[in-house]
C-alpha cells in the first residue's frame, strides 16, 4: 500500500535541496495517497542529491498536552516493514541543546501522529535513522526553540524534517475546502504569522500546528523562500458520504532551499 502511494504520486522538480515536508497522518486509506506525494518528493531528492543523514519526524499529542518536546527513546522502531534505527546520537544532541527536549516514551504510547510516517520513511529511505518527536503544546515559542535546535543540528549533519499534520476537521465540506485553500496559501508563502493568526483551539486549520510552524521556521532558516504544495485532497473528495458528517483535509507540502 505504501509503495503504491509513493509510486503513483507525480511531483514537480524542486528547485534546490529538500529540507522539510508536511505530510498527513490519518488512516492510510484516507490520507495515504496524499502522504505519498511528500515521500515521492523525498525519494526523488535523495536520488538526485543523496539521502539525509537523519529524518526528524515531528508529531504531537492528540489525547493530552504535556510540557516541551518528547523524543522516543530506544534503539529501533518496528513496523510491519521491519526495523528502523532510532538516531540516538541526534536525540542526544537535541536533549543537550535545550532542557525542554527530553527522552520520554510515555507521550508516544497510543499516539499515531509521528509513527504513521515511519513506514513511508522506511519505503523511500531504507536504513536511514530517525528521531520521533512529539510536541506537547501548540506554543509558538516552543516551535521557535525546536526550529533553532534543528538548525544547529543541520550545521553538523544533513537533516530532513517531516511535520505530521492533517488539516481542518469539520462537517461542512465547502468550509473545509475553502479554509484549507487559504491555509495552504499561508504555507506556500512561508507566512507563519498568518497561519498562527488563523489557528485557534476551536478552528484548527492544522491539528499539528506546532510541528508545521517548527518545520516552516526551520526551512526558512535553511534558506527556503517558499513552500511547494504537492497535493491536496480531503475525505469528502474521496468519500462523498462523509460530507455533512466529518470531513478532514490532507495536504502535502515540500520546502526546498533554492538553486543548488
Amino acid at each position: 500500500m505504501v509503495a503504491r502511494f509513493v509510486d503513483t504520486a507525480d511531483v514537480p522538480p524542486l528547485d534546490g535541496r529538500l529540507v522539510a515536508v508536511i505530510s498527513p497522518h490519518a488512516g492510510y486509506e484516507y490520507s495515504g495517497p496524499v502522504a505519498g506525494y511528500a515521500f515521492r518528493a523525498i525519494r526523488e531528492d535523495a536520488a538526485q542529491r543523496g539521502a539525509p543523514d537523519t529524518v526528524v519526524i515531528l508529531g504531537f499529542g492528540h489525547r493530552a498536552t504535556f510540557r516541551g518536546v518528547a523524543l522516543l527513546d530506544g534503539t529501533a522502531f518496528a513496523t510491519p516493514l521491519g526495523l528502523t534505527p532510532l538516531d540516538t546520537e541526534t536525540a542526544g544532541l537535541m536533549t543537550a541543546a535545550d532542557p525542554r527536549i527530553t527522552l520520554d516514551h510515555r507521550p508516544h504510547v497510543g499516539e499515531h501522529s509521528a509513527e504513521n510516517q515511519v513506514p513511508f520513511v522506511q519505503a523511500v529511505l531504507p536504513g536511514t535513522p530517525i528521531v520521533l518527536a512529539l510536541m506537547g503544546e501548540p506554543d509558538p515559542m516552543l516551535a521557535a526553540m525546536l526550529a533553532a535546535v534543528l538548525g544547529r543540528l543541520a550545521s553538523r549533519k544533513k537533516v530532513l524534517v517531516v511535520a505530521s499534520s492533517d488539516m481542518l476537521h469539520d462537517p461542512d465540506y465547502k468550509r473545509v475546502c475553502a479554509t484549507d485553500r487559504v491555509t495552504l496559501t499561508h504555507v506556500a508563502a512561508l507566512d507563519g504569522d498568518g497561519l498562527r493568526n488563523a489557528w485557534s483551539y476551536d478552528r484548527q486549520v492544522f491539528c499539528g500546528i506546532g510541528p508545521v510552524t517548527a518545520a516552516m521556521r526551520f526551512a526558512q532558516n535553511q534558506g527556503c523562500v517558499k513552500g511547494t504544495v504537492l497535493r491536496y485532497r480531503n475525505s469528502g473528495d474521496d468519500y462523498p458520504e462523509s460530507r455533512g458528517q466529518w470531513v478532514v483535509g490532507y495536504g502535502a507540502v515540500a520546502f526546498a532551499t533554492g538553486p543548488g
